[in-house]
Order: C-alpha cells, then structure tokens, then sequence
C-alpha cells in the first residue's frame, strides 16, 4: 500500500521533486572510478559489526570486497559507459503509454533517477519493502537512454539530433521486430545476479504507470572479482571482444562523449545496441587456425597474428612465406579498419554473452536456420546464443554505420553471425547531486524545451 500511495503522488507530481533532492543527498560522490570498502580503508570486516549478518560476518574477505564494491552514481557521465565490464547484464527496452507527455515524462525520469542513484549505492529506494535486498551493491550501476520518439513526446522534435535513428539497412540483417526499437532503454550491469535481477524488477515496477516493457534482452560477462576487473571480455567464439577499446579519460573524450552542439547534450553519447547471432554448432567444427585467421587475431591472448601480446598494432602489410597477407585482408579486425585516407573509426565496445534454450531448428549449408528443410540426424541447432553488443560513440552515423556496412560487405565472421536485433539511443550526460540542474537524467535536455 505504501508503494501504490507513492505511485499515485508521483502521478500527480506532487512528490517527484522532492524525491530528486533526497535522492541527491545519497550519493555524495562525483565520478564513476569504482570503488569498494575494503580498499577505501573500511577493512573487509566494516559490515561485520553489531547487526551484521552472519553470511557476511564468515564471507572470505575476497567475496565482501566484490559484494560491497560500488560505482559512484553522480558526475559528469552516467556510470555505466565509464565503469569497466560486469558479470550481469538486464537490458530492459521500454515503450511510453500513450497519455505520456512532457510532465509525465518528467516525473518518470525523477522517479527513476532517484531510485537508481538509491539502489547503486546501497540504500533502500523511497517506498521500497525489500531493504535486504539492496545492500550488494556489487558494482551495480543503471543506465538510462532515450529512444527517437521521446523528443515527439516531450515536444523536442526540432531538438533531435539527426544521427537519433534507426541504423542503415545492411543486406546480412535479419532484424526481428522482438528485439526492435524503444523509447528508453535501461541498461543494468552488477557482477551479482541477485542485486541485478532486484535492481531490474524494481524499475520496471517504479515505472509501471509511465512506461511498458518491450523486451528484456539478459548477457553476462566475467566476474573475475573486484581486484581483477578491467580485462578484455572473451565471448563465445573464444574471442577477445574490445581490445582497441578506449582506456583513459582523454580517448574516452575523444571517441565517445559529445562535446559540441548543445549545452544539454555534452557529456551524452551515442548508444547502438545490437543483438547478433553466432552459429556455434558450425564454429566449433573448424580448426584453430581457421578460426583465428577469421578473426585476425590469435584465441589464446587476443594477440593480432602479427604480433604477441593482445595490445600490439596489427601489420596489415606483412606477408608470410609464401607472399600471403598474415592477416587476412577480409578478417574481422582487417575489415573493422577504416580505409587508408580516411578518418579512424573509435567507440566504446560492451558486449555480453547470451545464451537460450536450442530451437533444434534445421541448419542450411550456408550454417544458418533453414526454415524449408526437414530435421534429420544431428544436422540441426544445437545452440541458441550470441552477443549483446553495445557501443557508444559520439555519433554512430560517423563511426558505428561505415564501420558495419564494410562488414557487411564482407568479413570472414559472416559466415558465423546474423544481426538480429537493432536500436539506437540517446544517453543523457551523467546527473550531480546538490546542483540546481541536472539533478535527474535528462533535466537539462527538458530544461532546453522550456
């Protein structure tokens, strides 16, 4: 009952302000380099005092470092983009109800904004039964984007910046409506499943009278513990996936924050999500060779086959004994390089794993689903899995489309991957608590309407 008491004030806008400010107070943090309380000098045992649980009060030290690690929700980014890879992805794309508007819209991000901020720094949201349920933080953070139709709905058509669209149409695309464009998309990333799964339930909950669930696409990663975070995520093919990823604050400056155009829009970024396909069954039938020369670069350490390490410069000029390019002219990283002459391409990859239930749907002799062919023997799906792939980047028409178009063009990994899925998002710059604006995602941008 409380939390339909709230809901309903919300509604009315009553409460939503008065939320923002509260929420504000929590977080007393202004970037997003992730942090823990062991290594700030609580000691691993600071959560095992007077009313402490017994699991946490046994945990290994190692355990409650990972469990208590939090990512600063306020400053000049929203924390998601800037904090490294997670183990848990809920990726939640949601669609307004029609009598949405300016105002209503308003209170969604208010309400969203502060019970976000809550649940990442381990305080219970306004209006929540469940205080137990988040206090495992465990790097949680929650990203918020903003769909084309959101400027139609909020009266900002003429403010909508012109790469806010669907992506180009490539030939290789088997785009299905399941996975296709929303107005928001919620990206929630913990390396704890439990504080992730909460997190997502309790958004969609906050939500429910503004917004609907269109699809929830669910990845995971690596969860190699607080002290070890930051290494290149492997995906299914055995792949390192974001090697040439930006690492320092300059190249993220660089490559993906907006930093021209509108006051409103800076600190934001480009947000392009596909869902990709990858026909493993086939995969695994080839040798590691071929494998690694589809890629450009070796399984083992994600070393390009020029090289040794995985950060070395690939030489697309060298050749083997026999003349041969070492690294295939049509490989996956040879194909991803803008074309001598013109400017580089650079994003920021976050890809996550997925995995569903086998369709044991026939496979054609090109390794793809057959709708037309009988089943028989083994030549049918074994797996149903694939990549979440997320990036960001200034402006995707300049960066993510010419790169994907080569690709589709040609690139040895088509025979293994199908797009699936597609949509494009506007990510507001990050929110400060005790400012005067920008106190919730996407304040300044309303602000802007007027």
């Amino acid at each position: 009952m409380v939390e339909l008491d709230r809901r309903t004030l919300l509604v009315r806008g009553g409460l939503a302000s008065g939320l923002a400010a509260t929420g504000a107070i929590i977080a007393g943090c202004s970037n997003s380099e992730v942090t823990n309380n062991a290594a700030a000098g609580a000691g691993v045992d600071a959560g095992a005092g007077e009313g402490a649980s017994t699991s946490t009060a046994n945990a290994d030290p190692a355990d409650t470092a990972l469990r208590d690690a939090m990512v600063s929700f306020d400053g000049d980014h929203q924390a998601g983009i800037t904090a490294t890879s997670h183990a848990v992805l809920n990726l939640l794309g949601f669609n307004l109800k029609d009598f949405v508007g300016k105002k209503e819209f308003a209170n969604l991000m208010r309400l969203w904004t502060a019970d976000a901020r809550a649940l990442c720094t381990a305080e219970t949201p306004a209006g929540s039964l469940e205080p137990e349920m988040a206090d495992t933080p465990a790097n949680l953070t929650i990203t918020c984007g903003l769909g084309e139709r959101v400027f139609d709905v909020i009266g900002a058509s003429e403010l909508r910046p012109d790469w806010l669209r669907d992506v180009e149409a490539f030939d290789r695309d088997k785009l299905s409506d399941e996975w296709a464009q929303t107005d928001i998309v919620l990206q929630i990333c913990c390396d704890d499943p439990v504080t992730a799964g909460h997190a997502m339930r309790h958004m969609i909950r906050a939500g429910q009278d503004y917004a609907e669930v269109a699809w929830l696409q669910q990845g995971y990663g690596h969860a190699y513990g607080a002290g070890a975070k930051g290494a290149t995520m492997r995906n299914q093919f055995g792949q390192l996936d974001g090697t040439v990823n930006p690492r320092t604050a300059g190249e993220m400056d660089e490559q993906v924050w907006i930093d021209e155009g509108p006051e409103w829009a800076r600190g934001g970024t480009s947000m392009v999500v596909r869902r990709i396909r990858m026909n493993l069954d086939t995969w695994e039938k080839l040798d590691r060779n071929s494998r690694e020369n589809s890629i450009g670069r070796t399984l083992d350490n994600g070393a390009p086959l020029t090289g040794e390490e995985e950060f070395d410069e690939p030489d697309f000029d060298a050749v083997d004994k026999y003349g041969l390019p070492t690294i295939d002219r049509n490989s996956h990283i040879a194909r991803a390089q803008a074309p001598e002459g013109e400017p580089e391409e650079h994003m920021l990859r976050r890809a996550f794993n997925y995995d569903l239930q086998p369709d044991y749907a026939p496979i054609s002799e090109t390794g793809f689903v057959a709708d037309d062919e009988e089943i028989s023997g083994t030549d049918v799906q074994l797996s149903n899995s694939g990549l979440i792939f997320i990036c960001f980047q200034k402006d995707m028409t300049k960066v993510f489309e010419p790169m994907q178009r080569r690709m589709d063009e040609v690139d040895l990994l088509n025979e293994w991957i199908t797009h699936i899925g597609s949509a494009v998002y506007f990510v507001p710059p990050g929110v400060k608590s005790g400012a005067t604006t920008g106190t919730f995602w996407a304040e300044t941008l309303l602000d802007a309407v007027g």
